[in-house]
């Protein structure tokens, strides 16, 4: 089966497609640099706990000093926290226009009646300010951003998939999930859900075929072009 023929039939097979947000939908450090986001909270860190401090000075991905901070203490978690939903809001603001091919998916995906909800490890307020500000907020029905104040339970864990179901109502096995990241493609899969790899870089075409992706694509716009085959 072609990278084409698979696509058209995993999305033929959804009833609901979950999109990632950082790669399918927008690139959220493109204005505002993740190891600068990263860095500006290894320093708010530092100040509390300085050995979690040097830990997380060791990262670029600011997602990964918020677990750092969380396994370090409750409260230094909740503080970091909060301080990377802000930096993602000003990061969502500076980030430029959504993925090529972003809006046509999203747009086609609704006009075939199907949900469409966006489950990410980002925080739900900045998924929902890019949505505004690019007029895209009419064509998601759902956003599950990151568990407040639990790390653990973002992807790969299932439960953001899980609870996007059932918040449209709808069992998890009939939705397919669009993300750039191998994680995107085990909480997929943990979910029983399908999974469609975004391969925004050459390397991630291998990486995703090996864990197994049910299609891969490099082109967003492939998106709405399988659904209107389907």
């Amino acid at each position: 089966m072609t990278h084409a023929d698979s696509l058209t039939v995993t999305l033929a097979n959804a009833r609901v497609v979950l999109f990632d947000f950082d790669g399918p939908l927008c690139d959220v450090f493109a204005g505002l640099p993740a190891a600068e986001v990263a860095e500006e909270l290894a320093v708010l860190l530092s100040a509390q706990d300085e050995a979690a401090g040097a830990k997380a000075a060791q990262t670029e991905d600011p997602i990964e000093v918020l677990r750092i901070a969380h396994e370090a203490d409750t409260e230094l978690g909740q503080q970091i926290e909060q301080a990377l939903t802000a930096a993602e809001i000003r990061a969502v603001a500076v980030a430029g226009q959504p993925t090529p091919g972003a809006e046509e998916a999203l747009r086609t995906v609704r006009s075939t009646s199907r949900g469409v909800a966006v489950v990410s490890n980002n925080s739900a307020e900045c998924v929902r300010v890019f949505l505004k500000l690019h007029g895209l907020e009419q064509y998601v029905t759902n956003i599950v951003g990151r568990p407040s104040q639990q790390p653990h339970l973002m992807k790969p864990n299932p439960f953001p998939l899980i609870t996007a179901a059932e918040q449209l109502h709808i069992d998890v096995t009939s939705c397919t999930l669009i993300g750039d990241s191998l994680t995107d493609i085990q909480a997929a899969h943990a979910a029983g859900a399908t999974a469609i790899g975004y391969a925004n870089k050459p390397y991630k075409k291998d990486l995703f075929t090996e864990a197994k992706a049910d299609a891969v694509t490099d082109d967003m716009h492939a998106i709405a072009n399988a659904l209107t085959t389907a």
